[in-house]
C-alpha cells in the first residue's frame, strides 16, 4: 500500500467519508521545475462561455444540522464580493484537449504516470491487469497507472461520446495552467459558491432545500448503494454532459454533483465571523478546497453536493472525478 496517503494511517469515520469523495496522493517524489512542462501563455482571452455576475452581498457557509463541522461548512457569515464572470460549465473534455494542442501542455496525472479511478468505471476483465493499488479503508478508489485525462479510466478508454464531459484526471496546478493560458483564474471558495447558490438565500441546492423536489433529478449524483450498486437512476453512472441538467437562477450549469471543482484558496476551517470583502481563505496551506461534489456522493455517506459543502485536497492529486471551472475578475 505504498504511496497511497491513505493506506498510511487509520481514518477516522470523518476522514473516511472524506476519501470516498477525493483521495489524496502521497507523491513520493515531486517534480521539479526542470521536469515541469509550463504552458506557453495566453491566447487572447474572452468572455465567451461566461456569465457575468454582479457582485454584493452573500451570507457564505451554513450551519446545517445534518452537515460536517469539521470541514468548516460554518459559521453562516457575510461576504462582499466585487463583480466577477464565470464559466457557465466546468471545462469539457473538447475544451481542455484545445488547451493541450494548442500548448503541449503534459498534465501531473501523466507526469507521476497514473491517477485514481472509481473501481466500478475499470472493465472487469481488465481489473487485476490495470488497478496497481486501492486506497485502505476507501477500496472503491483504485492506483491505475496511465490513467489519465483523455483515458480516463486507464489505457484503452478514450473521451468518444464524452466530448461535452466535464474535463478529469486534472489537479489543480494543471486547472491553473489552463486558466493562464485562457486568460482567466480559478475562483476563490467565495466567488464559487456565490456563483452556486444562484441568487437564493441560504438554500441547501442552487434550487432550494428538496434534492429531488417532485421526483426529478436535477444533477448528477449517486443513487442506490454507495459504493456497491449505483442504480443510475438520473440516467448516469459516472459523469454527464455538463448541460444535461437545468441551470441555476445565474444561468450556470452544473454547479453541484457531476464532478468536484477547484478552488484558489488554501483548505482551512477557521473563518471570521464578521464581514469581509472579498476573503482568499488562509495565506498557507497543505491542501486546496474543492466545491460541488460529484457523481459518487450520497446522503448515506458523502452528503456533500449542497452548495456550502467543501472538501480539500493536495494541489498535486487527480481523480476521476474532480474538475473545473474558471473566472475572470475585473
Amino acid at each position: 500500500m505504498r504511496g497511497l496517503k491513505l493506506c498510511s494511517i487509520a481514518l477516522t469515520m470523518d476522514e473516511q467519508k472524506k476519501s470516498c469523495c477525493t483521495p489524496s496522493a502521497d507523491r513520493a517524489e515531486k517534480l521539479t521545475n526542470e521536469s515541469a512542462i509550463a504552458a506557453n501563455p495566453l491566447q487572447e482571452s474572452s468572455s465567451a462561455g461566461m456569465i457575468a455576475l454582479p457582485g454584493g452581498r452573500f451570507k457564505m457557509g451554513t450551519d446545517y444540522a445534518l452537515g460536517f463541522s469539521a470541514d468548516g461548512e460554518g459559521p453562516i457569515r457575510s461576504v462582499v464580493l466585487p463583480p466577477f464572470s464565470i464559466d457557465i460549465t466546468p471545462v469539457t473534455n473538447a475544451q481542455f484537449a484545445e488547451f493541450i494542442q494548442a500548448t503541449g501542455y503534459i498534465t501531473e496525472a501523466e507526469r507521476y504516470d497514473w491517477s485514481f479511478v472509481f473501481w466500478a468505471h475499470i472493465p472487469k476483465e481488465r481489473f487485476k491487469q490495470l488497478v496497481a493499488d486501492t486506497v485502505a479503508q476507501a477500496q472503491w478508489w483504485c492506483k491505475v497507472y496511465k490513467a489519465k485525462w483523455d483515458a480516463p479510466e486507464g489505457p484503452g478508454s478514450h473521451l468518444r461520446g464524452r466530448e461535452d464531459h466535464p474535463v478529469v484526471h486534472v489537479s489543480y496546478s494543471d486547472a491553473e495552467a489552463y486558466a493562464a493560458w485562457a486568460g482567466k483564474q480559478l475562483p476563490t471558495e467565495a466567488e464559487w459558491e456565490y456563483a452556486a447558490r444562484g441568487g437564493l438565500e441560504q438554500k441547501l441546492f442552487p434550487w432550494g432545500d428538496e434534492l429531488e423536489p417532485e421526483g426529478k433529478h436535477l444533477c448528477n449524483v449517486w443513487q442506490g448503494e454507495f459504493p456497491s450498486q449505483d442504480t443510475a437512476d438520473d440516467g448516469y453512472a459516472g459523469s454527464c454532459p455538463v448541460r444535461a441538467f437545468p441551470p441555476n437562477g445565474y444561468g450556470l450549469y452544473s454547479m453541484v454533483g457531476n464532478v468536484w471543482e477547484w478552488t484558489q484558496d488554501w483548505f482551512g476551517v477557521n473563518h471570521p465571523k464578521h464581514e469581509t470583502t472579498n476573503p482568499r481563505g488562509p495565506v498557507r496551506g497543505a491542501e486546496k478546497v474543492t466545491k460541488g461534489g460529484s457523481f459518487l456522493c450520497h446522503a448515506s455517506y458523502c452528503n456533500r453536493y449542497r452548495v456550502a459543502a467543501r472538501t480539500r485536497n493536495t494541489p498535486d492529486s487527480s481523480t476521476s472525478n474532480m474538475g473545473f471551472r474558471c473566472v475572470r475578475r475585473g
